[in-house]
């Protein structure tokens, strides 16, 4: 762990343990200050492990199909929140093996991040809610006989998903016109 980190860790103790610390000490039941400070850094390893304690827990998914003809890439998508908490945002991020050509529109929601890498806003999902369908109509730069889109849920606000195995998809297109489902 760097010092960098380290410090940050030990300044969440602090501020964790004192926070918590002040109301054990106040409250019936023998708590103690020892057993404040352990829960803070329950909390805080949690933090470093790169799970929100005590976070909403949504569970998204990425489902739909990718297609290739003719140099023409077409994507279709719905997210989905099979919850058990609403998501207020989230991001979808599309990865294309291949360049896609410059100076292409995208749908509203959506935004290029290089050449090969659209990301697109899905907006509130609440609890067994899914956004609306995502469609993209692409051109690559030349006529690619297959390539492989990588889908994963780039940003949620708040919250953990525990269950990440359907909204990271690697899917590989071959240039045959053909639905290729994830």
């Amino acid at each position: 762990m760097s010092k960098g980190v380290l410090g940050a860790v030990l300044t969440v103790l602090v501020v964790l343990g004192a926070g918590t610390t002040a109301g054990a000490v106040g409250e019936t039941g023998g708590g103690t200050a020892g057993d404040a400070v352990g829960e803070a850094a329950g909390q805080v390893a949690g933090l470093v492990a790169g799970e929100v304690v005590g976070a909403a827990e949504a569970d998204l998914a990425h489902h739909g199909h990718v297609s290739l003809w003719d140099g023409r890439v077409g994507v279709w998508l719905v997210t989905e929140n099979h919850g058990p908490s609403d998501v207020v945002d989230a991001t979808v991020r599309l990865a294309f093996s291949a360049p896609m050509a410059g100076g292409q529109e995208l749908p509203p929601g959506c935004l290029w991040s290089s050449s090969r890498v659209v990301s697109c806003r899905t907006g509130a999902l609440p609890d067994g809610g899914a956004a609306g369908e995502l469609a993209l109509d692409l051109r690559a730069v030349g006529r690619p006989q297959e390539l492989t889109v990588d889908v994963s849920t780039a940003w949620r606000s708040g919250g953990v998903d525990r269950n990440s195995v359907n909204d990271r998809h690697r899917v590989l297109v071959l240039a045959t016109g053909d639905p290729y489902v994830f």
